[in-house]
């Protein structure tokens, strides 16, 4: 087995400090970030903290978009979710079958993980640890730096390329042994502890759910849309999302492609909104009542731009009517 490595890198403490003890020992690390459509704005920072991470380092990064393959194992997760919509043990099935094609196109021996035994509830479970393990078709070739002593030796150990009396003995929740190892390797690029998967937010769960029921054909805009503004099931063919702020709304505009609609109020301050669905007299009535009612304006008059280039404007008055019954989640 040669010295490289493919190490899984979020950006956060654990990751980084695993890949540093494994450099320790002489091995060419690659670093590899995987993104997502379901991460949270802290995710993404974490996605910047990696590319930091790396370069106080000093190793190249592999940047890997989950994709639309990742959007099957979230709907059907062989071993369930955890509170929410959340597949921890598929998804980090997932990352590894992807990580182990990675590895052939590097020509690396292993893997390296910044997982502790026992510091997450579902997936660093010493049983999940192992069913993991054994699904992604890397067994034996995962190294945990941070909690080594309280697994059996890994192959690249039992063959010497890793000195297990250089790993360590990490486990449970406290991430004080942690912060002391990374004062002794002067490491300060790293993210802040926490999870940042949208799959566990409730709020974003019920609109991914609602998208799985009702639109069979969504796209990965579509779930980029789930993480913006209010959503109002209108019909079962028919959804609204509606801007909160400025900056949703904004984003909204350039969002907007065929075969959304678009809706914008005139001559008072409200929200912008994107249709994907049938229209009518009836559903125009209910999106000017729902801009009126958060914009604040009694008499509702809005713009609908479609993407062929035609445009009208529709006036509702008394357009401030509560949504009763339609929004997604709060």
């Amino acid at each position: 087995m040669n010295k490289k490595a493919i190490s899984l890198l979020s950006g956060g403490l654990d990751s980084v400090l695993s890949t540093r003890v494994i450099m320790e020992q002489g091995i060419e690390v690659i670093a590899l970030h995987f993104t997502s459509p379901f991460s949270s704005k802290r995710e993404k920072e974490r996605g910047l903290q990696a590319v930091r991470a790396v370069s106080e380092l000093g190793i190249s990064l592999i940047l890997k978009h989950k994709g639309p393959e990742f959007i099957d194992v979230v709907r059907s997760p062989r071993y369930g979710y955890g509170k929410n919509i959340n597949p921890c043990i598929d998804c980090r099935i997932f990352m590894l079958q992807k990580t182990k094609e990675i590895m052939a196109e590097e020509q690396a021996g292993f893997v390296v993980t910044g997982e502790v035994l026992g510091q997450r509830p579902m997936s660093q479970r010493r049983d999940t640890i192992r069913i993991i393990e054994k699904a992604s078709g890397l067994e034996g070739l995962i190294v945990r730096p941070l909690s080594a002593m309280h697994f059996l030796p890994s192959i690249p150990e039992q063959e010497g390329v890793l000195d297990r009396e250089k790993l360590l003995d990490f486990a449970g929740r406290s991430r004080t042994p942690q912060y002391r190892l990374a004062e002794k390797y002067n490491l300060t690029e790293f993210g802040s502890p926490g999870g940042g998967c949208l799959l566990t937010d409730p709020i974003f769960t019920k609109k991914l759910k609602d998208l799985f029921e009702y639109d069979k054909t969504f796209t990965m805009k579509d779930l980029e849309l789930l993480s913006i503004g209010r959503h109002f099931r209108l019909r079962t063919d028919t959804k609204l999302v509606v801007g909160r702020n400025e900056i949703e709304n904004d984003r909204l505009l350039s969002l907007w492609e065929k075969p959304y609609i678009s809706f914008q109020p005139i001559g008072f301050r409200g929200p912008s909104a994107i249709l994907k669905g049938n229209i009518d007299d009836g559903i125009i009535n209910t999106v000017a009542n729902i801009m009126g009612y958060y914009g604040k304006n009694k008499s509702t008059i809005i713009l609908i731009e479609s993407n062929n280039g035609t445009s009208n404007r529709h006036t509702v008055e008394n357009g401030n009517i509560k949504p009763e019954g339609l929004l997604i989640g709060a």
